[in-house]
């Protein structure tokens, strides 16, 4: 099956060890160099309507990809298979630069 990004944006992510529904795919990062796809991005929620922030992004390597369906795409969420990474800034930060 050819999936381009358009249509992995409309998979819902399901955990296939608790299924839960992680969400939906916002973005993928790529490595330039070698043209292989490395992961894909779920950004976290927005904090009551984001004013307070996003919660962490959920981060997925592609190796813990078993399945991509018609509608959903099941991934294995075994121990530290799936990475967050928070996009919140602090002030002290900012002015620093």
């Amino acid at each position: 099956m050819i999936c381009n990004f358009s249509d992995l944006r409309n998979k819902e992510v399901v955990s296939m060890q608790t299924g839960l529904k992680l969400g939906y795919i916002d973005d993928i990062e790529v490595n330039t160099s070698d043209k292989t796809l490395l992961s894909l991005i779920i950004y976290g929620r927005p904090r009551a309507l984001g004013m307070f922030g996003r919660d962490e992004d959920i981060i997925i390597k592609c190796e813990n990809i078993q399945l991509i369906g018609e509608d959903t795409i099941l991934v294995n969420t075994s121990d530290s298979s799936i990475f967050t990474k928070s996009r919140s800034f602090s002030v002290e930060n900012l002015l620093k630069y």
